[in-house]
């Protein structure tokens, strides 16, 4: 029998499909805004300067220094760049950190959000910002910070990069496999899942091999999207918890660091969760830490956290920083318990079930 459960809806609007670049414009005009703020980061600046010459006089201002992790003096730096172009909505050309930013600016000012996604993040259609200040990493929920819209153009993902394709489809398919067990998952949050965890899987290796393959672009993006709904909906557990701590205290690559923690998070509460995540399990031939590790090594995602540059001295600190004030999580958050999650994750070994 199904339990009982609460399913909130997101009230965004999703437009998927090669082409669909093009809709800007009209999806400006659509929520009622005429002079938009066009953010990305410096490394897709000049796909910004050709967003903006195809929107002409609807594109106000342009802030191409959206950062990793969204630390608060840049997001102060684009607010100041907003009022000063008289701007009325946001357009987020990119990925996680450009989405970001944008987030931070509307839960600062409510204005409309329009995001065109190039990676498979999933923030997207969150209503979760997390912002960096003074070395530490945390995290808001508030309705102003979901994007009214969102645009998909699987056309746009043909030149991501295989290494940030790879990490950035991992890093999606954390928030569906935390999405399982979370303690307020229900029956459409776990279907949306166990489909965007198959179309991620299905999709990223003919990726590496063909980079080029619209169709597994298209269907990356549609499992990224599911993903991120995933994550929207429920509250996330341990996994997140140490990758914001990683991310916001030694500064490590969101995707990157997502994609290596992956495996032991998902090995570390499969005792404990045993039931939800059986479907995923089953994916990936019953072992869901040692399955994820293994498709890991075989599309080339980076499987050590020593790869990323972090000392091993900062294991300990990290430890002692995920076991205060955790999040909700199927299996006891330990001191030990992490460390060793932590130092497997380090060396890059293939994880156990303890």
């Amino acid at each position: 029998m199904t339990r009982n459960f609460v399913y909130q809806a997101a009230p965004s609007r999703v437009i998927f499909g090669a082409g669909t670049l093009a809709q800007v414009g009209k999806e400006i005009e659509r929520l009622g805004c005429k002079r938009a703020f066009l953010l990305s980061t410096s490394f897709q600046a000049t796909d910004l300067t050709a967003l903006a010459d195809q929107l002409g006089p609807l594109a106000a201002g342009r802030f191409t220094d959206a950062t990793m992790h969204t630390p608060v003096a840049v997001t102060q730096r684009a607010l100041a760049v907003f009022d000063a172009c008289g701007a009325d909505c946001l357009v987020a050309f990119g990925g996680g950190s450009t989405i970001g930013l944008g987030k931070a600016i509307a839960y600062r000012n409510d204005a409309p959000q329009l995001v065109v996604a190039t990676t498979y993040a999933g923030s997207e259609v969150t209503d979760i910002l997390g912002q960096t200040e003074n070395g530490t990493k945390t995290t808001v929920r508030d309705p102003k910070i979901r994007p009214e819209v969102v645009i998909y153009d699987p056309a746009l993902t043909t030149g991501l990069p295989v290494a940030m394709s790879v990490a950035s489809g991992l890093n999606a398919m954390a928030h569906a496999v935390e999405g399982l067990y979370a303690p307020d998952a229900n029956p459409v949050t776990s279907l949306l899942a166990i489909e965007g965890i198959r179309a991620l899987k299905d999709a990223l290796p003919v990726i590496v091999s063909d980079p080029k393959n619209i169709e597994a672009r298209s269907l990356a993006l549609y499992g990224s999207w599911l993903c991120g709904v995933v994550l929207g909906s429920v509250a996330m557990s341990l996994h997140h918890k140490l990758c914001h701590t990683l991310g916001g205290t030694c500064n490590l690559p969101h995707a990157e660091t997502h994609a290596i923690l992956l495996p032991h998070t998902a090995a570390y509460n499969a005792p404990a969760a045993q039931q939800a995540l059986a479907p995923a399990a089953t994916m990936f031939g019953g072992d869901l830490g040692g399955g994820l590790y293994d498709l890991a090594r075989d599309i080339g995602a980076p499987l050590a956290l020593a790869e990323l540059g972090l000392d091993r001295e900062a294991l300990v600190r990290v430890a002692n920083l995920a076991v205060k004030n955790p999040y909700s999580n199927p299996r006891e958050v330990t001191h030990d318990g992490i460390l060793g999650l932590l130092t497997r994750a380090y060396d890059g070994t293939r994880p156990i079930q303890i």
